[in-house]
């Protein structure tokens, strides 16, 4: 093989210039099967272009919740990602209403005035076992619950509701990461090759890892696309 693939002074290069333009003319009907797999990829079964999604712009539309899926018109998502990012949002507004409720009745066992000697106190008459009734309402304040309770338990109650708050927010967030994540992710499976041109050829290699020296060897080359 070596010694075929050496010029000789000899020779005369005719013959190497017709292998150059057979070799040209199959790199031109290799590059013309690509195309025309790449179109027959790209058209779906009635003929028509099928929809390939650009993920940067998905990612982009995402920002506004469901208009990532609604680009990749993966319809069939809206739903969930209502729901779920609905959820998390209907559930921050109720823990936030209902821990300002507490911290509203919290605030009435101390002096809060500014120029009284006693600010940041118990008020006078009032101790940490006196009781207070909590305005406990919905969200939509059209109905309300009225519960007794100490210092210590509104404080509670006071405490509980802002943890939950908080993890509403978290919840709310990742959900969204999430339906922004998901959107790119769709469009990118969306354009990914699923052709079954999958070339696989053995080619000489000289120049072999660890080695200094040329040495003559094969290697497998495998084209995905």
């Amino acid at each position: 093989m070596l010694l075929l693939s050496k010029d000789i002074t000899a020779q005369t290069n005719r013959g190497d210039s017709l292998r150059r333009a057979n070799s040209a003319g199959a790199v031109l009907d290799s590059a013309a099967l690509q195309a025309a797999d790449s179109l027959k990829m790209k058209t779906g079964k009635n003929g028509k272009p099928k929809f390939m999604p650009v993920p940067k712009t998905a990612t982009r539309l995402a920002l506004i919740p469901g208009g990532g899926q609604i680009y990749n018109r993966d319809y069939w998502k809206l739903p969930i990602v209502y729901v779920a990012f609905g959820g998390g949002m209907y559930a921050y507004f109720l823990n936030s209403v209902k821990y300002k409720d507490y911290l509203k009745t919290y605030k009435e066992f101390y002096d809060l005035d500014e120029s009284s000697p006693t600010f940041g106190q118990i008020k006078k008459g009032l101790t940490a076992d006196s009781t207070k009734i909590v305005r406990v309402r919905n969200l939509f304040n059209t109905s309300s619950e009225y519960q007794p309770g100490t210092r210590d338990q509104i404080a509670r109650g006071k405490n509980y509701w802002r943890r939950n708050r908080g993890l509403s927010l978290i919840v709310a967030g990742l959900i969204y990461s999430l339906s922004i994540i998901e959107a790119n992710v769709a469009a990118h499976l969306k354009t990914f090759d699923l052709s079954e041109d999958l070339t696989l050829r053995v080619e000489p290699k000289l120049s072999q890892p660890y080695m200094r020296e040329p040495t003559p060897g094969l290697r497998v080359v495998f084209n995905i696309k």
